[in-house]
C-alpha cells in the first residue's frame, strides 16, 4: 500500500492519502479492478449426523451438577444428549429456520419421548427454539473424538404396566434427578423400566443406590 503525506501552507495539517482507493473514473482512463482475497474455509470432520426433535431446559436445573460433573449454566452454549460422549462438540441446525450453533455436550437427556437433544436456555434462544418449545434439528458431531465408555443406571423397577412405571417415576422425581422410564419391546411384550442416571462409573452410582436401598427399593446397577 502506498501512502503519501502532504503538507500544506498555513496551519500544518497532515493529510494521509491511501493510493489503494481508486480515484473517480475519468473519461478515457481505465480503472484497475481489485478482487477481494478468497475467504479461508475452515474444514471440520463430521463423523455422525442425526435428525430429530430438540427441546430445551433452563431455570429448574440451573446451578445443578450435570452428568459430566460440570455445573449447569443455562446461559452457556451447552446441550444434553443420551448417546454422544460427554465433551463432544456438535453443530445443531434448526431445520425450521436454518439457524446453526456449535454446542458442547455436557449432560444426559432428554428423557421425554421422541426427543433427541436438550438445548440450554441460551442455545434455545439463539436457535429460535425457546418460544415454540421444540424444533426439528440436524446434529453433526465435529469432535473432539472421545471414546464412549460404558454408562451405568440404577433400575428401581420394571413393569409390564406402563401406568405403574410412570407413577413410580413421578414419585422418585420428587426426591431424585434424572429419573426416566426406558421401554424395551420384545416380540411378545413391552417392559417399562424405571431408571435413574446415567452415571459415568459404577462407583459414582453406588451412593445413590445405597440411598434408594435404605428407602426400601430393590435397586439394580446396570450398564444395559
Amino acid at each position: 500500500m502506498f501512502l503519501l503525506l502532504l503538507t500544506a501552507c498555513g496551519p500544518k495539517h497532515r493529510v494521509v492519502i491511501d493510493r489503494s482507493v481508486p480515484s473517480p473514473e475519468r473519461p478515457g482512463v481505465k480503472r484497475e479492478v481489485r478482487l477481494p482475497p478468497e475467504a479461508k474455509i475452515e474444514k471440520r470432520e463430521t463423523r455422525e449426523v442425526q435428525y430429530g426433535v430438540a427441546s430445551w431446559y433452563g431455570g429448574e436445573f440451573h446451578g445443578r451438577a450435570t452428568s459430566s460433573g460440570e455445573v449447569y449454566d443455562m446461559f452457556q452454549l451447552t446441550c444434553a444428549h443420551n448417546t454422544l460422549a460427554l465433551g463432544t462438540m456438535v453443530i445443531v441446525t434448526n431445520l425450521e429456520n436454518g439457524t446453526s450453533l456449535e454446542l458442547k455436550v455436557n449432560d444426559r437427556g432428554p428423557f421425554a419421548k421422541d426427543r433427541i437433544i436438550d438445548l440450554s436456555y441460551a442455545a434455545s434462544k439463539i436457535l429460535g427454539v425457546y418460544a415454540k418449545g421444540t424444533a426439528f434439528v440436524k446434529i453433526e458431531t465435529i469432535g473432539p473424538w472421545i471414546e464412549e465408555l460404558p454408562r451405568f443406571t440404577l433400575q428401581v423397577g420394571s413393569f409390564t404396566d406402563e401406568i405403574k412405571a410412570r407413577q413410580l417415576a413421578e414419585q422418585l422425581k420428587k426426591r431424585f434427578g434424572n429419573v426416566h422410564v426406558a421401554t424395551v419391546e420384545t416380540q411378545t411384550q413391552k417392559y417399562h423400566r424405571v431408571r435413574i442416571g446415567p452415571f459415568e462409573t459404577r462407583e459414582a452410582a453406588l451412593p445413590m443406590a445405597e440411598r434408594l436401598s435404605q428407602l426400601g427399593f430393590n435397586v439394580l446397577v446396570t450398564n444395559r
